[in-house]
């Protein structure tokens, strides 16, 4: 009899040690900095297109698309 109390205390002591493991883990995890990664620049955008190097020309046309003259403004 003595045998099965001390069976279930030590069991108990288990579940409370598990128990509280799982509060450690969570207060660590909880705790800690979300990782944030830096942006690198690129230096270029060589291999960024997949139609092959980006020329000057291109550059340009881009910009003519993209930034439209604004004198009616």
């Amino acid at each position: 009899m003595n045998t099965d109390n001390n069976v279930n205390a030590v069991m108990k002591q288990i579940d409370y040690l598990e128990l509280e493991l799982s509060r450690l883990k969570r207060v660590l995890l909880h705790s800690l900095p979300a990782a944030e990664k830096q942006r690198k620049m690129k230096p270029s955008l060589f291999g960024s297109v997949k139609c092959g190097d980006i020329t000057d020309s291109m550059v340009e046309e881009s910009k003519r698309r993209l930034f439209r003259k604004l004198g009616d403004i």
